[in-house]
């Protein structure tokens, strides 16, 4: 069993944005780049998906979504003003679940929950420590306790 953690995949510019930026879209690389990771995450027995509530966050697992006919759930921890404690606290909670989980997140997110869970032990598999846009992170678990990450580098 494990938690993939998934960073959006890419979306047009933040600064030629003029709506809230909860609603910037993938741009056709994300879009590319969600496929990919849907055809990536799809052979797995994901039993559920969670997104923050931000666009193109969505739009980065709803391909996996609709290849495994679930529902993506909007959760406040993957949103890119949550608390490190507060996603820390949603991946301890789906580590001691059943199955494979699929969460989409941020930039400024990801690396500060792996920074903190790394200080606590965990063992990091990458060939660098990066999250870049599309990229996913497989936090596997042993006994409900997440005991390693390992980066994978989608390319779309």
């Amino acid at each position: 069993m494990a938690i993939h953690l998934v960073r959006h995949g890419k979306a047009g510019s933040r600064p030629d944005w003029h709506q809230p930026d909860d609603l910037r879209p993938l741009s056709d690389g994300g879009l590319a780049q969600a496929a990919a990771i849907g055809d990536v995450l799809a052979p797995l027995e994901v039993v559920r998906i969670a997104s923050s509530r931000y666009v193109r966050c969505v739009q980065t697992v709803q391909p996996l979504a609709d290849k495994l006919g679930l529902h993506i759930d909007l959760h406040p921890a993957l949103a890119e003003e949550a608390a490190t404690e507060q996603t820390l606290a949603l991946l301890e909670d789906v580590a001691r679940q059943p199955g494979h989980s699929v969460l989409c997140s941020h930039g400024n997110v990801i690396p500060p929950v792996l920074d903190r869970l790394h200080r606590r032990g965990l063992e990091v598999v990458a060939d660098e420590w990066t999250c870049h846009k599309g990229s996913i992170w497989t936090l596997e678990v042993d006994g409900g306790e997440i005991v390693r990450a390992v980066q994978t580098l989608v390319r779309a």
